[in-house]
C-alpha cells in the first residue's frame, strides 16, 4: 500500500474531504505503511482484482495518506492524515460518505487500534445536501 497510497508530496485541495485517524500499527510496521493502509482500505484498495480497474484512473479516486505525525505522550500511536477526492462519494449522501471512510476500515486486522479523530467536509460537498424538505 505504501507505494500507492502514501503520498507526502500531495497538496490537499479545498475540495478534498480530510480525515485524521489515530492509528496503532502492528509491531514492526512503519507508521507510513499503516497510514497508507487506512487510505487504501477506506477508499479504493482491495485484495482482489476488480474488472473495472482498467476503466477508471486510480489516481482520480484513491484516498491519500499525505502526513503522519506521532501522538505526543503516546508510544506507538500516530495521526495519519488522509485526503479523499469528492469524486469518490455520492453527492448529497452523508451515509455514503461515512460508510466509505469508516465503514470497512475499522474491521482491518492489520491495525490493533484505529480511531477517527477529525473530519473536514469541504463546502463543495456540503452544498450537495438539499437540507430538510420542511422547515
Amino acid at each position: 500500500y505504501k507505494l500507492t497510497y502514501y503520498t507526502p508530496e500531495y497538496e490537499t485541495k479545498d475540495t478534498d474531504i480530510l480525515a485524521a485517524f489515530r492509528v496503532t500499527p502492528q509491531p514492526g510496521v512503519p507508521p507510513e505503511e499503516a497510514g497508507a493502509a487506512v487510505a487504501a482500505e477506506s477508499s479504493t484498495g482491495t485484495w482482489t482484482t476488480v474488472w473495472t480497474d482498467g476503466l477508471t484512473s486510480l489516481d482520480r479516486y484513491k484516498g491519500r495518506c499525505y502526513h503522519i505525525e506521532p501522538v505526543p505522550g503516546e508510544e506507538d500511536q500516530f495521526i495519519a492524515y488522509v485526503a479523499y477526492p469528492l469524486d469518490l462519494f455520492e453527492k448529497g449522501s452523508v451515509t455514503n460518505m461515512f460508510t466509505s471512510i469508516v465503514g470497512n476500515v475499522f474491521g482491518f486486522k492489520a491495525l490493533p487500534a484505529l480511531r477517527l479523530e477529525d473530519l473536514r467536509i469541504p463546502t463543495a460537498y456540503i452544498k450537495t445536501f438539499q437540507g430538510p424538505p420542511h422547515g
